[in-house]
């Protein structure tokens, strides 16, 4: 049912399914979806059981769409339904809490280009990687040109991941191909004056991203589109402002 559209109420015209729909630039289908998903307040009905929408849910679906786009349906919907209710401080909170984790994914990319580029960078260096696929830490160190004592220290860091094997003497330590990778991203970076926590960021981002395998084109792309989602939750900020703190549906009969 579409209900009336036109009726002017406290907040301004009373709209139908239809209308809000057209307002929103959207389906009428999604604002049903959003309806009974709670996503946007529940509408207030006619005596003849029409569905009677404002302005407050034309903004609510506005920001709804824009959300989607940055931050993915799912939370988009939640967000949304836990917004209602909260003060003006909290659900500004809120928002800047999505800015902030999308900065981190960005951050994230970032770190995992550089890292990239620090193995493209260094792929004419010889930095053997025997047959057996291990080296000792003299053997790296020796091919790096740092002391041993660099690479405990990188160690302790948490910048590198070595091996622990049990020998006649004790225990050693040996780095198979991927901790090798990794010390050469390491040296590269903190060769190119990166900070340690610098360094640690683009090691975390390589080993949680998986990143070593993917071209610069690819996170050149993954950039590009954490951008346009930066956009989209700007444009839902203006919507957002206007919901928060004033969530509850005004009586229009």
């Amino acid at each position: 049912m579409t209900g009336v559209t036109g009726v002017t109420g406290a907040t301004g015209a009373v709209l139908g399914t239809t209308a809000v729909a057209r307002a929103a630039g959207c389906s009428v289908q999604l604002v049903r979806d959003l309806e009974r998903l709670g996503a946007i307040p529940a509408p207030t009905r006619s005596p003849n059981g029409y569905r009677r929408f404002t302005p407050v849910h034309v903004r609510a679906v506005r920001a709804y769409r824009d959300l989607a786009l940055a931050v993915g349906p799912v939370v988009a919907r939640r967000f949304l339904s836990e917004l209602r209710g909260t003060t003006a401080a909290e659900g500004a909170a809120r928002v800047s809490a999505l800015h902030v984790s999308l900065d981190a994914e960005r951050r994230q990319a970032l770190a995992a280009r550089a890292a990239l580029c620090a193995v493209r960078d260094e792929a004419g260096e010889e930095v053997p990687s025997r047959a057996e696929d291990t080296m000792t830490i003299t053997e790296l160190a020796g091919a790096l040109g740092v002391r041993s004592s660099t690479l405990r220290f990188w160690e302790a860091e948490g910048l590198l991941l070595p091996e622990r094997v049990t020998t006649r003497s004790g225990t050693a330590r040996r780095y198979p191909v991927p901790a090798v990778r990794e010390a050469r991203v390491v040296a590269a970076l903190r060769a190119g004056g990166y900070r340690v926590p610098d360094v640690r960021r683009a090691v975390v981002a390589l080993r949680d991203l998986g990143e070593v395998g993917e071209s610069l084109a690819a996170l050149d792309r993954r950039l590009e589109l954490l951008g346009e989602r930066a956009l989209a939750l700007l444009r839902a900020g203006a919507a957002l402002a206007d919901l928060i703190g004033s969530q509850d549906v005004p009586d229009v009969r």
